[in-house]
């Protein structure tokens, strides 16, 4: 039993080191023109090393792919919705909303402890990251703690996902609503998981949101020697037995096609019956990309949105 856990935490520790391998090469992305983000730098010191072409055009293609989903989301609702981020790592969604006046109702972030405290830690100390907070915050006090930050349009709070009966404990605590409707991102997060964990995930949000449309970001081929980064992947998921069953070599588009077959055959089977996959193409025109997004329906209301772009890193 205490090599089990033994094992648990180390490999919960290089999930954890993603966050920072994925927060550098946005930050070097963004230094050399990709996209503009003009919050990152409050989070992560540009790198000293360069970065790979292909690493920076992965994440211009994840950063636009999943973008666009998420936007045409905040439009159809008229932003009379809920976010609800999963591993959220560094992000700087709210922040970047709240620049293009799309916040939504609330915006919830969810990562392991450890990961938020440093992430609070830096929105306490930089005025610029904590100002736009303050300025969409309407109540009285704003709530805060070592592994929580609640205000009334945004909140962040530490919890493990494989934990379902306390995530929804604490953000249930932060006003999150059910009843409202809602977007969950989870940008490289399932792939760290156990299948019996990412089921349970999928489970939990088909039966608790009545309206809901879930975006899932994975890599489709991690073990591409071309692409350092998905080394990176690979070792920290050694331990993780999930990673072994969906990983594929380069072996060309019909292998890549098959694993995107099976990727969406692992959502239906999670979410339950009732779902109908849909097929859109993405093209990223500008950088000479194409990405593939998933989208299912579900009773015209609840949708995963099944984002697989090759060449995608974490």
């Amino acid at each position: 039993m205490a090599s089990t856990s033994r094992d648990v935490e180390i490999s919960d520790e290089a999930v954890r080191g993603t966050c920072d391998d994925a927060s550098l090469c946005k930050r070097y992305a963004v230094n050399v023109g990709y996209w503009k983000d003009p919050y990152l730098d409050y989070f992560v010191r540009l790198p000293k090393e360069r970065k790979a072409p292909e690493i920076s055009r992965g994440y211009y293609a994840r950063v636009q792919g999943v973008g666009r989903l998420l936007k045409a989301f905040l439009q159809k609702t008229e932003c009379n919705c809920q976010i609800i981020n999963l591993g959220a790592g560094m992000d700087t969604l709210f922040w970047k909303l709240k620049d293009e006046n799309l916040l939504p109702i609330k915006y919830f972030e969810v990562d392991f402890p450890s990961i938020v405290t440093r992430k609070i830690h830096n929105i306490k100390s930089k005025p610029p990251l904590s100002k736009p907070i303050m300025e969409s915050h309407s109540g009285e006090s704003l709530l805060m703690d070592a592994h929580s930050l609640d205000s009334s349009r945004y909140a962040i709070v530490g919890a493990d996902l494989r934990e379902l009966p306390k995530l929804e404990e604490k953000l249930k605590k932060c006003n999150m609503d059910p009843h409202l409707p809602t977007l969950l991102l989870a940008e490289c997060v399932l792939i760290y998981m156990t299948q019996d964990h990412s089921a349970n995930l999928l489970k939990w949000v088909a039966g608790l949101f009545q309206t809901a449309m879930f975006i899932n970001y994975e890599q489709v081929s991690p073990s591409s020697g071309s692409l350092p980064m998905l080394l990176t992947m690979a070792r920290a998921s050694s331990t993780n037995p999930v990673f072994e069953t969906r990983k594929v070599g380069m072996v060309g588009e019909r292998e890549r096609e098959r694993e995107r077959e099976r990727e969406r055959e692992r959502m239906l089977c999670a979410f339950g019956h009732g779902w109908y996959p849909m097929l859109v193409t993405l093209k990223v025109k500008t950088m000479n990309l194409k990405g593939r997004l998933s989208p299912c329906l579900h009773n015209g209301s609840l949708h995963s949105a099944h984002a697989i772009l090759p060449g995608g890193v974490h």
